[in-house]
């Protein structure tokens, strides 16, 4: 029987190339995202390309009774999940904390935090219940830093990092891996959901050096899956050559 890898904020980026990459390794997948129309065409391409099994779940993370009911509603054979991918994040604004956006602190505590909780609250118990899996969080390098204007981003980041912690405790005693993935400087579409559609200002974040690109976090990410049963990876943090902190950058 097939691996199930479960992805979500799978319709770009990360969460994309993370698909495209366990398919190649004949994982059958479940993946979860707002965009619909983006989820059928991965999956079609994805099951012409490498005759996988995949099922897609569109949903805001944010929404709990939303991420209960589609979970829960998956046909039996699905929820022998053997990886969680918990991908979907974001960031939005860069303010001084006196200037933030209440709405722009709750999208982003709603989806890093929240979200990633009701995710892993219905696929660990799965888990539990079919003795064993493997948790992949993914933060950040501001989970390990706060930088200026990068405050409740960071914190929610910083959640994650702590949580990812908290998951390895209390799932230890059910053989359950679990590992933070914390990558730095990633050109993907993040950029320009935290600046709200504005492209030109997106861009200029990754000017004068060579970012990572989404599979680069797909290849770690397979690394840490890939490790035999009694090896569980903790915490990797991943950034490109040109980067030495959250704000350090050689940029020629």
């Amino acid at each position: 029987m097939a691996n199930i890898a479960l992805i979500t904020g799978a319709t770009s980026g990360i969460g994309e190339a993370c698909a495209k990459l366990l398919a190649a390794q004949q994982y059958n997948l479940i993946l979860t995202g707002r965009r619909e129309d983006r989820l059928e065409k991965l999956a079609a391409d994805l099951n012409n390309g490498y005759n996988v099994e995949v099922a897609i779940a569109a949903f805001d993370v944010r929404n709990r009774e939303d991420v209960v009911k589609n979970l829960d509603s998956l046909p039996p054979h699905w929820k022998n999940v053997d990886v969680l991918i918990n991908n979907a994040g974001l960031s939005q604004g860069l303010d001084p904390i006196n200037a933030g956006s209440y709405e722009d602190w709750d999208t982003m505590i709603d989806t890093n935090v929240k979200g990633l909780l009701y995710v892993s609250k219905v696929v660990t118990n799965w888990m539990i219940h079919n003795r064993g899996g493997q948790v992949i969080n993914i933060g950040s390098i501001a989970g390990k830093e706060v930088y200026p204007n990068g405050n409740v981003y960071c914190a929610s980041k910083h959640a994650v990092d702590a949580l990812t912690k908290g998951m390895r405790i209390d799932l230890l005693n059910h053989g359950i891996r679990v590992t933070s993935v914390n990558p730095g400087a990633v050109e993907t579409e993040f950029s320009e959901v935290r600046f709200k559609g504005d492209k030109a200002r997106a861009k200029k974040v990754y000017e004068g050096f060579e970012p990572l690109i989404a599979k680069d976090i797909a290849d770690t990410i397979w690394f840490v899956i890939s490790r035999p049963a009694h090896v569980n990876i903790n915490d990797i943090t991943v950034m490109p050559t040109a980067q030495a902190s959250a704000t350090l950058f050689n940029r020629n």
